[in-house]
């Protein structure tokens, strides 16, 4: 082999100098491939071509430049001790055949029975070096990991990072190399924090790779960095000694597909798809490798699930294949995909030999990946795979071995969360039923004994006893130590974890009640002293409207999830499976199933006023089908064969067989329900502040109640005389003419004024104190307002981006699918020869119709359909000869159109010529010309003022003469204009981007009103394009994208609210914040009013929580005592049972939100913007001109100022004086003569 590696030992060296002299030197003669030096071993390894120069001659030239050079000879053979991934227990042989190819390799060795990760490599040091073989290791697809006890970290600064592509290629790249653990990359921070093996690869062999990406590369010192953040973010992979370390090596997971095949199936994570072509680029390069037998890569769900020959491929060589391609690939540690799980009820089993029977009679069906028989419980759980057997086939096979089985009838999510619910309403009723049988008779007691007797004069039964508070006491006691056991059991569950709630306040200030009431009863019967004013009326009455308060709370939280609870209802229970005989296509055979027993492909069949039991496409049958519930479109939705049906919609008016194509949790309910549920249990960023005060609430209302407690104490002592008249001794001893009764021997002791004060004021505090209302503020708000968006078509995941969306003050709109309808169709038809009768309308849309009806580019389907749509049938005459030539157009010969002329014949078809054949052309002005066609000055005027307008002008061509033009555009959809203007009315920038031309860009602008386009800009770009609008935004300010969901992805999830414009299929868009499940463009304007109203509700929420605790508090702890303003305890219950429940309800009050209908816009206003809606368009061609503003700029920080506010309202009112004065005075001549306005419209192309 003419390719050579040598070691050769060198003296002399003696800094890095000498080193780069050397390798500088000798790279330069011919046939030197590469050379490495190291200076502490004092050792060259070069890589040379054999036939080209000698290894002498190369250590002569060493020599030469005064080093002292002699090839090594000495230990010749060494060892490698590593850990491999990607080898599995069966593939040993594989692998030691595959590593001993490499040049150099002499031995391999996994010593270890039962280790495929352990091996010994025995290399010869004069062929090559250790790094050398790792990287050969690492290109046939086997991974060389660190070893843990030698696992470094590094901090590299890296400068040149423009977007998270950078991010991807740098990890990717560092990721591939050999000893590398673990790398984690920080576009924010502009750094890279990476553990590896120095023993394997050296630092700078990692930082020339790195730079080899044209990035440029520092290394941190660790003291700069801020080590605690280290901790949390930056290293997720513990390196100290004695802790767990996840291998890199993943465990990979195999299933066996056939039991009679080798093939085996894994499962494999991709990262980076965006569209279909994504997806068809990984199927179609993976198809191409020996060993792959099939491929199947699903987009939304970001995996591929990859059938393969072990014997010539392993599925970390899979992942690699996909690596290369671009993508980030790993292989799954648990199969997810297709792996579903039933459990069945089975009769007939009696012992353990009938579970065993069971067990691997199962285990045995192709699919099945695990069975678990109970015998007690007569169950079965079975684990299967979906795409290879279903759940009928797992009952089918154990009634044939002798056990039937059925499906367990469990409750569905929503049943079973109302019994939860209903469960814990009923033990707050029964809390409070418990309360108020001792509660109102202690309050209409304690009334009675107020208003009957003062409190000296009141019946004794002993000395110090009153009859009163004997009475309190026992209605007192069964409240206290029964209903309030809840109370006790979760402030016990609190503390125990170191944290305080609302139950914590309660305890507190009804054991404070409570006990300080018997205390001093029993100390003034002890001491002979009259009876005290005792609290005993606390504990019922508190716990009363506190289980009152939490009791309608639940009621009300209950009615917050209704539109889940919808949802959830719409889940079909079953549905009519049905047998088609295949040679007459009729029905032979139908049967009920349930809906989760419904698999893939079935044929099922819907009757008129049924449910739809799952997704699936009509084979048979035309029908109207009520998708309100699903989508907010009231007007049913028109279903015929080979239209799609949603799973939980109601069929209305004619039957109809549909095929199941979407079954269990791929519904789109299911997906639905799954994005609803996500969301309402989401938090919203403002939720973390009601967290945080939350989390020190209780604390500092306990601190409050005992700085009340002691400063009451302090002020009766001090100042005695003034507060003794706010005693409650006082109020019962003062008669009706005020004047105070003195009873010898019976007046109250100075400390049992004060004592009673304090304990009063203290124990009020605690009662009226209520985080509660601020911790339901916003999750309420969020569950309706999600619940609501959801009943009308807008789902919102979660309450980051219902806040957000209220702050968006840049919206950008995609063109094609979002502003336009996403389909080309015909605008215009125009007859060159009108004068002559021959030609007429109907005969050339039956030939332009014929000659397309082979065509599969998108602008001869939109002349087919409109063709079919004009005749009313699908069928035309013959087409022969046809023939297409991208970008120019097709030719053909179209015969046997005359049974379309004859049929409702017009006075100008009397001519007719049997069987007479056309030589159609069709195409643009080239094909004409290459086909010796002139084009006119009056046909190329005419197709020229349609592409003005951004349509595609298609000339017709019959017999040689140029007969028509069709023009053929993507249409604006209905409401976009208004939808444009309502957004511009709330004061939103709208912009537009798209890929299109500059032409087309302008004349959609010119439709729809907005006024800055971005044309010419690639798919790549438009995510560039957001962050930089981000970046010029002011602070909080947001940047929304609004987009098809799919080929906008990346600029969807870079934007701060990604709003998805789709239908039902389109609901489990990932990059999306907010999807709109109607394809209305004017939902966009719903959802961001959805967003204000629910932020303004939250807002009113925290209001009302802060200013009730801001306020209440300092009632309650007396400071408004001079003023005759005080609380006793069983008020302050009342009101801070009163606060949780009004949040709710006030939170309640979104389920009257509706969304705006978009004609309410159709006014005076939005006349006049019409009527300059084309002016003044500024088109920019791509995004390099885009101004880059920082956020701390004078211009960022002016923008969406106050000052920028009143501006731009004095220049609107101006405007609007202005426009309301021209409209009178031009009204007529404005509406009679608009191409006036038209000649005027500028366009600025910067």
């Amino acid at each position: 082999m003419a390719e050579t590696t040598q070691h050769i030992r060198i003296n002399g060296m003696t800094c890095q100098s000498c080193v780069k002299n050397i390798e500088n030197t000798v790279n330069k003669l011919t046939g030197v491939e590469s050379i490495k030096v190291s200076l502490e071993e004092k050792l060259g390894t070069v890589i040379f071509n054999s036939n080209d120069i000698h290894i002498n001659d190369i250590v002569k030239r060493i020599n030469d430049m005064g080093f002292e050079a002699e090839l090594n000879q000495i230990n010749i053979n060494d060892n490698l001790d590593l850990e491999l991934g990607g080898i599995s227990d069966e593939n040993i042989p594989t692998a030691i055949e595959r590593i001993s190819s490499i040049d150099g390799v002499l031995d391999v060795i996994f010593p270890l029975k039962n280790d495929s990760s352990h091996v010994i490599i025995s290399y010869d040091k004069n062929q090559t070096d250790p790094y050398r073989v790792y990287q050969k290791i690492q290109s046939i697809g086997y991974k060389v990991n660190p070893k843990l006890e030698n696992i470094s970290r590094a901090y590299l600064r890296v400068q040149g990072m423009h977007c998270n592509s950078c991010v991807m290629n740098i990890t990717q790249t560092v990721e591939d190399l050999p000893g590398i653990h673990h790398i984690k990359v920080s576009f924010d921070d502009q750094s890279a924090n990476i553990l590896y093996d120095p023993n394997i690869i050296p630092l700078s062999t990692i930082i020339d790779e790195i730079q080899d990406l044209d990035f440029q590369v520092a290394i941190i010192i660790p003291n700069e960095i801020d080590k605690s953040k280290d901790t949390t973010e930056s290293s997720p992979v513990p390196i100290l000694a004695g802790e767990t370390i996840r291998r890199s090596t993943r465990t990979i997971n195999v299933q066996r597909t056939n039991n009679n095949d080798d093939s085996e199936t894994c499962f494999i994570s991709i990262i980076g798809m965006t569209c279909a072509s994504c997806v068809d680029s990984i199927q179609r390069n993976l198809a191409k490798v020996e060993g792959i037998q099939s491929v199947l890569v699903a987009l939304l769900s970001s995996k591929a699930e990859v059938k393969f020959n072990p014997e010539y491929i392993i599925p970390s060589q899979i992942a690699h294949l996909i690596n290369e391609l671009g993508f980030r690939a790993e292989v799954l540690e648990v199969m997810e995909r297709g792996v579903d799980m039933i459990d069945l009820n089975i009769e007939n089993m009696t012992c353990a030999s009938c579970v065993r029977k069971i067990e691997t009679s199962i285990a045995k069906l192709p699919g099945v990946q695990s069975a678990e028989v109970a015998l007690l419980t007569n169950r079965g759980r079975f684990k299967y795979d979906s795409s290879q057997i279903g759940p009928r086939d797992i009952i089918r096979e154990l009634d044939a071995i002798g056990f039937p089985a059925s499906l367990i009838d469990e409750d569905s999510k929503a049943s079973s969360s109302a019994k939860i619910h209903h469960r814990e309403t009923l033990r707050w009723r029964n809390s409070f039923l418990l309360a108020a049988i001792f509660g109102i008779p202690a309050m209409i007691i304690m009334m009675a004994f107020m208003f009957k007797w003062n409190h000296e004069d009141a019946p004794q039964v002993i000395r110090g006893l009153s009859l009163e508070n004997l009475i309190m006491f026992l209605l007192s006691t069964p409240v206290q130590w029964i209903s309030g056991r809840y109370f006790y059991i979760q402030a016990f569950k609190a503390l125990k974890h170191r944290s305080a709630n609302m139950d914590v306040l309660i305890v507190m200030a009804t054991t404070t009640a409570y006990v300080y009431s018997c205390i001093v009863v029993i100390f003034n019967i002890t001491q002979g002293l009259p009876s005290p004013v005792t609290f005993f009326d606390v504990p019922p009455m508190l716990m009363m409207f506190v289980a009152l308060g939490r009791w309608l709370e639940h009621i009300a939280k209950g009615k917050t999830s209704d539109a889940l609870t919808k949802l959830l209802s719409l889940q079909p229970p079953q549905g009519l499976l049905v047998r088609i005989d295949e040679q007459t296509g009729t029905i032979i055979e139908e049967k009920i199933i349930l809906a989760k027993l419904i698999q893939r492909n079935d044929i099922l069949k819907v009757l008129p006023g049924g449910t739809i039991p799952t997704d699936g496409r009509v084979i048979e049958g035309t029908s109207t089908c009520d998708e309100s519930l699903l989508t907010g479109e009231a007007m049913p939705v028109e279903k015929t064969v080979g239209s799609q049906v949603v799973g939980g919609t109601k069929n209305l008016n004619g039957m109809l067989l549909i095929c199941a194509t979407h079954v269990g949790h791929e519904t789109a309910l299911k997906q639905i329900i799954k994005l609803v549920e996500e969301a309402q249990t989401s938090k919203a960023p403002i939720q973390a502040l009601a967290d945080t005060i939350a989390g020190y609430f209780v604390p500092v209302v306990v601190s409050v109640s005992c700085i009340t407690l002691i400063s009451w104490i302090v002020i009766g002592y001090t100042h005695y005389d003034q507060i003794q008249k706010y005693s409650m001794y006082h109020h019962s001893m003062m008669g009706g003419n005020s004047t105070m009764k003195h009873h010898p021997g019976k007046e109250p002791t100075k400390i049992e004024v004060v004592l009673e004060l304090a304990f009063r004021f203290a124990i009020t505090v605690l009662s009226i104190a209520c985080p509660c209302a601020l911790g339901l503020a916003t999750p309420t708000a969020v569950m309706v307002g999600t619940g609501v968006g959801a009943s009308q078509g807008i789902l919102v995941k979660g309450g980051e981006p219902l806040e957000a969306a209220q702050k968006i003050r840049t919206i950008v709109f995609d063109k094609t699918g979002t502003i336009t309808q996403g389909k080309p169709t015909v605008v215009d038809i125009r007859l060159f020869l009108q004068n002559d009768p021959y030609w007429t309308l109907k005969r050339l849309l039956a030939i332009a119709g014929t000659a397309e009806s082979g065509s599969e580019h998108p602008l001869g389907m939109a002349i087919r359909k409109s063709c079919k749509d004009y005749f009313g049938r699908e069928q035309f005459g013959h087409c022969e000869d046809f023939n297409a030539v991208w970008g120019y157009g097709l030719s053909a010969k179209v015969s046997q159109i005359e049974f379309l002329m004859e049929k409702n014949n017009g006075a100008g078809d009397n001519v007719s010529l049997n069987d007479k054949t056309y030589a159609v052309l069709i195409g643009n002005r080239e094909w004409m010309e290459r086909n010796s066609i002139h084009v006119t000055f009056e046909i190329d005027s005419a197709m020229t003022k349609h592409e003005h307008d951004g349509h595609t002008a298609v000339l017709i061509a019959i017999d040689g003469k140029i007969i028509s033009m069709i023009a053929i555009a993507d249409r604006i959809k209905p409401t976009a204009p208004l939808t444009i203007f309502a957004l511009q009315s709330m004061g939103l920038e709208v912009l537009l981007v798209t890929g299109d031309n500059v032409k087309t860009a302008r004349a959609i602008a010119a439709q729809v009103g907005i006024k800055n386009v971005y044309a010419e800009v690639l798919p790549t770009q438009k995510e560039r394009f957001i962050a930089t609008l981000k970046e010029n935004s002011r602070k909080g300010d947001k940047v929304a994208m609004v987009g098809d969901g799919v080929n906008d992805s990346p600029a969807l999830a870079r934007a701060d609210v990604g709003i998805a414009v789709g239908t039902g299929a389109d609901v489990a868009v990932e990059a999306a914040n907010v999807v709109l499940i109607r394809d209305a463009l004017e939902d966009v304007l719903g959802a961001i009013l959805l967003s204000k109203i629910t932020v303004r509700r939250i807002r009113l929420n925290f209001l009302f929580a802060t200013v009730y605790n801001l306020i209440g508090i300092p009632v309650a702890a007396g400071v408004f005592l001079p003023l005759g303003v005080s609380l006793m305890p069983w008020m302050a219950s009342a009101a801070m049972a009163l606060s949780s429940v009004s949040v709710v309800m006030s939170s309640l009050m979104l389920r009257n939100y509706r969304k705006p209908d978009i004609q309410t816009y159709d006014n005076h206003e939005f006349i006049l913007w019409s009527m300059n809606k084309g002016k003044n368009i500024n088109v920019h061609r791509g995004i390099d001109d885009l101004e880059r503003t920082p956020n701390g700029s004078l211009v960022s920080s002016l923008r969406g100022s106050r000052l920028a506010q009143i501006f731009s309202g004095a220049v609107s009112a101006v405007k609007q004086q202005a426009s309301n004065s021209f409209y009178d005075k031009q009204k007529a001549a404005l509406l009679l003569n608009t191409n006036s306005l038209d000649d005027d419209m500028e366009m600025h192309v910067v």
